[in-house]
């Protein structure tokens, strides 16, 4: 679930994305505050980080609390069986025991989009909040890039998914970004609620890893 919801925040921060218009029109990079409550790039850094981990916290209590993993892990369980089954009659082409599989397909198909459900609900309680604080809270305590990185993040080609400021936007003086490699608010925010995620989904037993 929070790999989806950092990718569906990459998504509405970028130019042209559904929420662009709260950073002043000018998507990732307008993100943050000319002049921030939380001052200084190492407190800004912990704090951001902070701010992430305690969203991961919150997104595995909720889970914890709405998915009942004891039949999450019978369904998972039940559909891998089914297909290595099927995989396994595929390459032998044993055609009888495929036609036999196939009569479970629609079950299949069912179990999977249950499971899908139990996946996605939590994401419904937890998407408005999340977001309201990204777009609301953050900007206002934090400045528009929070840390620096030693070197480019920007290894995806395009400015979709721009992660550090180029060295054309730090010579820009009308622009937010105040060195080469500074990171962005957001990319921050990202890069510390990835890393942080799995850690917490263990602790927190709200791992998708059920085995």
């Amino acid at each position: 679930m929070d790999f989806i919801l950092l990718f569906l925040n990459s998504v509405f921060l970028s130019d042209n994305g559904i929420f662009g218009f709260l950073g002043g029109g000018g998507g990732r990079a307008a993100l943050g505050s000319a002049d921030p409550i939380v001052k200084g790039i190492i407190p800004t850094a912990f704090a951001v980080a902070g701010f992430g981990i305690l969203l991961n916290f919150f997104n595995a209590a909720v889970r914890k609390k709405m998915v009942d993993r004891t039949k999450l892990k019978r369904i998972m369980t039940e559909t891998r069986s089914w297909q290595k089954e099927r995989m396994a009659a595929m390459r032998s082409k044993d055609q009888t025991k495929i036609n036999e599989l196939n009569k479970k397909s629609s079950y299949m198909n069912k179990m999977s989009m249950e499971m899908m459900q139990m996946n996605m609900r939590p994401m419904m309680i937890t998407f408005v909040p999340l977001i309201l604080i990204f777009y609301l809270v953050l900007p206002q305590l934090f400045s528009h890039t929070v840390a620096l990185s030693p070197i480019s993040l920007d290894i995806i080609p395009g400015n979709f998914f721009q992660l550090t400021c180029t060295a054309a936007q730090a010579a820009d003086p009308t622009g937010v970004c105040p060195k080469e490699n500074a990171l962005f608010l957001w990319a921050w925010y990202f890069l510390s609620s990835i890393a942080f995620s799995g850690i917490i989904m263990k602790l927190t037993k709200t791992s998708m890893d059920l085995s």
